[in-house]
């Protein structure tokens, strides 16, 4: 299987950010990963290789050197993107006889490309089980529902701009009055009776495939390639690199879409009290874990804006990033990426030496732009980072595109990335 393919399977599996944590799960273990939980003692030694999930919605990944631990080897993704979310009390019938689901938005979404296509509903239920209360994933995996437009006669201005309200015109709708419940649905997915069922974090999602396209299959479209599309490449350069002497992390946060400030988002305790804890259980105390720390580097990857093909007046004036351009370092003026000349010069020495073009994005002086995982993770664990991405076209859209090279160049990245050592001096920085 190519690359892109691999990647297109990975994203089709990964539905929700519980699925996709699931699926980095599965890659970490094939490997060799053991899971460590945080209600139980961080029993690890050198060489060691092991992972740690929150909420089964969140996972670091951490590969342990031989000896001492000499620096730390970082990067960060996240698992989750713009969707509709279910409310607890999902169906509402209307005297049309019409069952539509109850939703609301889930991130900073472009809503008119939801309309219109075929959606299905993944995520996950806590039900009653022996002895006490289980978590379990579920994935309709078939069309159930679908948000219809209003048909031009009745709204002759719907070419000239429309605002979307989300509790009027984003109702999904599933069925007709008489038909099975959507209770129902959920339960015979996955084989319970409904009533077992307490709650559940479920989302709605496109079922369209992604599919490579263009003259030469140069782009790659799908839903959720911001930034399942940079987990994958990390992931796949985590797995493939060299051992050194650095610690090496692999971040997979979720709730980036909505600010990252939930017990298993960035700005959360999750990454320092896992490096912590696998810190001390090495031996180090709290000096040694900080000199670690210190001298360590992050790359946090989130896609970046391509130039628009129709909306070139969109882009900065000088960084123009296009797809199949290569990986993109992202900067901004009001530290809303992390990156500096320190950190865009090492990463750009990395990809150099894995033969991969790269590109610079910064927004326009009079738009703000967005932020990321860097920042945020910084505030409590401090290090060199830069931000990074892959160029992307209709970013929060539920359907994508990027450049098809461009998954293969951060791979490549990502896997000399891993494959290094950073060595801080007095005056400045050696890549080893």
């Amino acid at each position: 299987m190519d690359l892109n393919s691999e990647l297109l399977s990975f994203i089709a599996r990964s539905p929700s950010a519980f699925h996709a944590v699931e699926n980095v799960k599965d890659a970490l273990a094939a490997a060799g990963y053991r899971e460590l939980y945080e209600t139980e003692d961080f029993s690890v030694k050198p060489g060691d290789k092991v992972f740690v999930r929150r909420n089964g919605s969140s996972l670091i990944a951490l590969r342990i050197p031989e000896a001492v631990p000499s620096g730390l080897m970082l990067a960060a993704a996240h698992s989750d993107s713009p969707a509709f979310k279910i409310k607890e009390n999902a169906s509402v019938a209307s005297s049309d006889g019409y069952v539509r689901l109850n939703v609301e938005k889930y991130g900073g979404m472009l809503c008119a490309p939801w309309l219109d296509r075929p959606l299905s509903v993944a995520g996950r239920v806590t039900m009653r089980a022996e002895g006490g209360l289980v978590s379990r994933l579920v994935d309709l995996e078939r069309p159930v529902a679908l948000i219809p437009n209003l048909a031009i006669h009745m709204d002759r201005k719907a070419n000239d701009g429309k605002a979307y309200e989300a509790h009027v015109d984003m109702l999904p709708l599933l069925s007709q009055a008489g038909a099975k419940s959507f209770d129902a649905l959920v339960a015979g997915a996955l084989g319970v009776k409904e009533e077992d069922i307490l709650s559940r974090d479920l989302f709605l999602y496109p079922v369209a495939a992604g599919s490579l396209w263009g003259a030469e299959e140069e782009f790659v479209s799908s839903p959720r390639l911001d930034d399942l599309q940079c987990v994958f490449g990390c992931l796949k350069g985590f797995l493939q690199a060299k051992d050194t002497q650095s610690l090496a992390a692999l971040c997979v946060f979720d709730n980036e879409e909505v600010g990252s400030s939930s017990k298993q988002g960035a700005d959360s305790s999750f990454l320092p009290d896992v490096l912590r804890r696998v810190c001390y259980a090495l031996g180090m105390d709290e000096t040694a874990y900080l000199r670690c720390v210190s001298g360590g580097f992050m790359v946090s990857a989130d896609n970046a804006h391509a130039v628009h093909p129709n909306h070139g007046e969109q882009a900065d004036r000088s960084d123009r990033p296009v797809m199949n351009g290569g990986v993109v370092i992202k900067y901004n003026a009001n530290a809303r990426y992390t990156t500096d000349s320190v950190s865009a010069a090492v990463f750009g020495e990395i990809c150099r030496a894995a033969g991969v073009p790269v590109q610079r994005y910064t927004n326009r002086a009079d738009k703000p732009g967005g932020s990321t995982l860097g920042n945020i993770s910084l505030s409590h664990v401090s290090l060199d980072s830069v931000d990074i991405g892959l160029a992307q076209l209709a970013m929060h859209s539920c359907y994508e595109t990027a450049g098809a090279k461009d998954t293969e160049y951060l791979v490549r990245a990502m896997t000399e990335f891993y494959s290094r050592e950073i060595r801080k001096t007095p005056d400045g920085i050696r890549i080893e």
